[in-house]
């Protein structure tokens, strides 16, 4: 059984979460630093899995993830989706200016 993401994958993030422009960023928007120790772990345990099958590294790379998961949940998406396209989906875009002309 393989890690959920690649290595490389682990590393890329907490080096983008470590970047000036990430910590910049997240400091203008939450008013704090990122705290990037998590991926740096996920990182480790993900290495230690590939490299030595440690089922404790398993463990706790599978817990991460759904921790991860779970966070995705609490986001309400900004837009209501559409079941079916509109009634007038066929319509120019440009006929309703002409009938106001």
């Amino acid at each position: 059984m393989q890690p959920p993401r690649t290595c490389e994958d682990y590393l890329s993030e907490f080096r983008h979460c470590k970047s000036f422009r990430n910590r910049f960023h997240h400091y203008y928007t939450y008013g704090t630093a990122p705290s990037c120790q998590q991926w740096k772990a996920d990182y480790h345990n993900c290495s230690e899995w590939e490299r030595h099958k440690l089922t404790e590294a398993k463990d706790a790379l599978q817990k991460s993830e759904r921790r991860r998961l779970e966070e995705q949940k609490n986001f309400t998406p900004v837009w209501k989706l559409r079941q079916a396209p509109p009634g007038d989906w066929h319509r120019p875009l440009d006929q309703e200016t002409q009938q106001d002309s």
